[in-house]
């Protein structure tokens, strides 16, 4: 483990795109990660990418253009987007998916009618078409590297596709034991566990050497280009040589407090992503004098900590649950403050609204409270419908003692509630326009698809219960900026030979928003796509 054409640093979803496209296009190619198991944070992912104008749309008779998915970003910029880094992903996004299908064993397909984030603004899929999958991956075809990729808590293996999920629908699909069964025999997974299957695999079909246990700590760098990087590996310190540079792939920067306090906009409590996300990549860059982008900014996740039989605490990601009848979620005040069934994203903002008069973050604590329907016919978290209530979980026979039992306003939840229930009786939210979007009444009681009351239901029925809402994130989603190629450019704009960086660790193309379902995992393995590519050339030319 000395010298490559390409070094990729990071074994996500990024970082093995951008190995699959150096070898591909004719370079040697090493994989370093950091953990003791490869995969970061997409192996625990929902494992789907969100592609505009993708080829299995078109194979499946659904409209898509470039000036679509442009507008459709672009609308929601804010000022934060880079419309030529926004148009180099739509241009470059199903050619990457054709590039991967075509060259390599990955495969994808389409996760059915999954709508767009944001539906309704200028150049949304309301019918979906734009968020792909891998299909089921045997680990059993991994042969003595099976037990490689990292395993998330919330997940574990996850047999299971989008739709059995709660990530891809609010009620899942159920999976007959006898499915299960034949799955457990061959050992197949879905969601970020194939996808990491499917990419590690063909990283292996194509000879690609990948090594764990490799903290990167410094860019090394001669008269200004990167020529390789210091590798901390078994106590040891190594420094590994790259002909045609190096491809950040390091993940974000969420597990740092001082960087999460010195950058980010708003408190960030709970990440959901692998710990070893501490901003290496990001360190790196800085030193040699890249510029910054985005870097308030991550993918926002309201999350829920539950005690496990250990002592322990379990993170979970709260996405599906929240659009549910018969739910909402309130703030010390016992008032809610948005939109419940919003994406995730969205809805993380909210936590960062302040109170200038008190100079306080009003909507921090809040929680999720619903009534004991609601606990018969969808279950809490991962635990099914009919699950009765853990001892750990808040409640009251009543409104009064529930908020009491939380430490939220009584009269003021009595009165939310209150308010809520009449607004329920006559089929609409004025106060947060909840069930107005084919976004909220995708995630709802598939019984009333596409009706407000998929999202939209009294709270009625004691006991009461609640679970405190926490402010998460999938990453952070601020780093070295790039141009339209994944080059890495400095603080003069120039770009800096021989870097490259994808995913997390660089400044987002999405800027603040979240276009759709696996819009985390694009941009990554577009730019690691990219970056791939064009280091695979300079490595010809050097």
């Amino acid at each position: 483990m000395s010298q490559y054409d390409v070094v990729v640093l990071g074994a996500g979803a990024a970082g093995l795109t951008a190995a699959l496209s150096a070898r591909g296009h004719g370079a040697s190619v090493a994989v370093l990660e950091k953990a003791d198991k490869l995969g970061g944070t997409s192996a625990w992912s929902g494992g789907m990418i969100w592609i505009p104008n993708n080829d299995h749309m078109k194979r499946h008779g659904i409209e898509d253009s470039r000036e679509d998915a442009i507008q459709y970003l672009m609308s929601m910029s804010h000022g934060l987007m880079d419309e030529r880094l926004v148009a180099s992903f739509v241009d470059h996004g199903a050619e990457m998916v054709r590039w991967l299908e075509q060259n390599t064993s990955v495969e994808f397909q389409l996760v059915p009618e999954f709508p767009d984030y944001h539906p309704e603004f200028p150049g949304g899929k309301p019918g979906g078409g734009r968020s792909l999958e891998c299909p089921l991956f045997s680990f059993d075809r991994l042969g003595d590297h099976r037990d490689r990729v990292t395993v998330g808590a919330n997940y574990g293996k996850a047999p299971i596709t989008m739709e059995e999920s709660t990530l891809g629908k609010a009620v899942p699909l159920q999976v007959s034991a006898e499915e299960h069964a034949r799955r457990a025999a061959s050992d197949e997974r879905g969601c970020g566990q194939s996808l990491i299957g499917h990419l590690f695999h063909a990283c292996l079909e194509k000879g690609i050497e990948i090594h764990t246990e490799c903290q990167a700590t410094e860019l090394i760098t001669r008269e200004g280009i990167v020529r390789g990087a210091k590798i901390k590996r078994a106590g040891q310190e190594q420094i590994v040589h790259a002909n045609g540079g190096i491809v950040l792939a390091t993940g974000g920067f969420e597990w740092n407090k001082e960087l999460v306090r010195s950058f980010l906009r708003g408190p960030l409590t709970s990440p959901v992503s692998i710990p070893t996300n501490e901003g290496d990549g990001l360190i790196m860059c800085m030193r040699i004098g890249a510029a910054l982008g985005n870097m308030r900014e991550a993918w926002w996740m309201p999350a829920v900590e539950t005690p496990n039989a250990n002592g322990s605490i379990q993170t979970h990601l709260f996405a599906a649950e929240r659009a549910r009848p018969r739910s909402i979620i309130v703030n010390k005040a016992g008032k809610r403050f948005t939109n419940e069934a919003a994406n995730y994203n969205a809805f993380g903002a909210a936590f960062h609204e302040q109170d200038v008069a008190h100079f306080s973050y009003p909507n921090l604590p809040c929680w999720f409270v619903f009534d004991q329907e609601h606990l018969d016919r969808f279950g809490y978290l991962q635990e099914p419908p009919g699950s009765p209530a853990p001892n750990w979980m808040a409640r009251g026979s009543s409104l009064r003692e529930l908020a009491e039992n939380i430490g939220a306003d009584a009269q003021g939840l009595k009165a939310t509630v209150e308010r809520w229930n009449r607004h329920v009786d006559k089929g609409r939210d004025p106060d947060f326009h909840r069930g107005e979007s084919v976004h909220d009444t995708w995630w709802g009681d598939p019984n009333n698809k596409g009706k407000p009351e998929a999202t939209l239901g009294r709270i009625d029925r004691a006991p009461f219960y609640a679970l405190e809402v926490k402010s998460g994130a999938l990453g952070t989603k601020g780093g070295p900026k790039t141009d339209a190629l994944g080059r890495v450019i400095n603080v003069d704009g120039e770009v800096i030979a021989g870097l490259y960086a994808a995913g997390n660790v660089m400044a987002s193309v999405m800027g603040m928003t979240y276009g759709g379902a696996g819009g985390t995992l694009a941009p990554g393995m577009v730019f690691g796509y990219l970056g791939g590519k064009d280091a695979a050339a300079r490595a010809k030319r050097e």
